[in-house]
């Protein structure tokens, strides 16, 4: 008996088990490190204290707090929105991701977004490791292409009278998006407004932060 041969069955196999590889990029990455790793260059356990350290304390803390003394302090808001990166400076911030940064503030009239269509410049020092999606090409294409729909796909509806602004950022110059304040946060210290803050709120995929239990 012949054995049989189904090309479509043989392509879905295909897909399936690409779909479960990491990107070639991963990859990448993956097999430079085992390299370094093996020639004692790297230590791995280090690797592992520097992700956690800009995933979860550096960025986007660092930014969250930005964020919290410009809702607070108007005057350094104003320097904030003038000279980002010396504003970030005063805070004890100021990293190579940092320099070439400007601020974009939203308002009830004005709703911003952060992209990379080039590549994926993003200010790592203050907001922290970029997000997977914030890297892909589709979001990348779409966010300038059709933003309305790229942020509904987050899950924020903009209306009709908001003016969507998208900035493109590049290695010479990057943005961060100062999100609106939540209503009913008045007695809130700084550290307690941080707390509001999301990553995707400073890129602009986020837009009504609110309150624990509001």
């Amino acid at each position: 008996m012949e054995p049989s041969y189904d090309s479509e069955k043989v392509a879905e196999i295909h897909r399936h088990l690409h779909s479960h590889l990491p990107s070639e990029p991963a990859l990448r990455v993956k097999a430079l490190e085992s390299l370094l790793v093996e020639k004692g260059l790297v230590d791995p356990a280090a690797l592992d204290a520097w992700i956690e350290a800009y995933t979860e304390e550096i960025g986007p803390k660092r930014g969250a707090m930005v964020v919290a003394r410009a809702w607070t302090d108007p005057d350094f808001k104003a320097r904030l929105l003038a000279d980002a990166g010396a504003a970030i400076d005063e805070m004890g911030f100021a990293g190579q991701a940092s320099g070439h940064l400007q601020a974009v503030e939203n308002t009830d009239a004005v709703h911003n977004l952060v992209v990379c269509t080039l590549c994926s410049c993003y200010p790592f020092a203050i907001l922290g490791m970029a997000p997977p999606w914030y890297k892909a090409n589709e979001y990348r294409a779409r966010a300038v292409r059709d933003p309305r729909g790229v942020l509904a796909e987050f899950g924020v509806g903009i209306a009709d009278a908001v003016d969507v602004r998208v900035w493109d950022s590049t290695a010479e110059l990057r943005y961060m998006v100062v999100p609106q304040r939540p209503a009913g946060t008045d007695g809130l210290s700084v550290e307690a407004l941080a707390a509001l803050v999301t990553r995707n709120s400073m890129i602009g995929t986020h837009r009504d932060l609110t309150v624990s239990g509001a």
